[in-house]
């Protein structure tokens, strides 16, 4: 790990260094999952914890961004675990503070405003459809753009597995965006 025998020996700088390179990403990572700011902002800092306390458990051979990452998944699991178990819709937040980028344009009219307004509110149906699994896996792959071998070791699945997730969650989304698609296009 790129920093961790001086975090290791208590090197608070060196922590700072560590938090500062991946918290960006991290909180991308957990907002996506999450569905709202105050959630992400928790379950990244839930992660440096136990980061920080689990430093003698690190394994070199992985990288320390796949590591962070796994433990910010795993958090966000959590989390999102336990708003299914109180009934909660995951991700039910406004559509335009989602996160999710707009469609790309040089000029944005209304028209394409609106569409990308619909986009990201059908997105955010089929990821409330997702398992926490498929949707940590569609995020890293289709958001963060990680490699499908990183995507397997942040979440703990041999690569078949993520394959699956990753598929399981794209039919998801096609499933919703299908009927709009068809019904948009002249």
């Amino acid at each position: 790990m790129e920093d961790a025998a001086g975090v290791r020996a208590g090197d608070q700088e060196a922590f700072r260094l560590l938090v500062e390179r991946h918290s960006h990403a991290l909180f991308r990572l957990a907002y996506r999952m999450t569905g709202n700011e105050h959630d992400a902002e928790d379950v990244v800092q839930e992660a440096l914890v136990k980061a920080y306390r689990g430093l003698d458990r690190f394994e070199e051979r992985a990288g320390v961004g796949t590591w962070l990452y796994r433990i910010t998944a795993n958090c966000a699991f959590d989390l999102l675990r336990s708003r299914q178990r109180r009934g909660r819709l995951i991700g039910g937040g406004d559509p335009d503070e989602d996160g999710f980028p707009e469609a790309p344009s040089t000029d944005p009219g209304p028209d394409r405003l609106a569409t990308s307004s619909e986009i990201r509110q059908r997105v955010d149906v089929a990821l409330a459809r997702m398992s926490a699994r498929e949707r940590s896996a569609f995020v890293l792959r289709h958001f963060e753009g990680r490699p499908l071998q990183e995507i397997g070791e942040s979440l703990g699945m041999d690569l078949s597995a993520t394959k699956q997730s990753i598929l399981r969650a794209v039919r998801k989304v096609r499933q919703v965006l299908g009927p709009w698609v068809e019904g948009a296009l002249p």
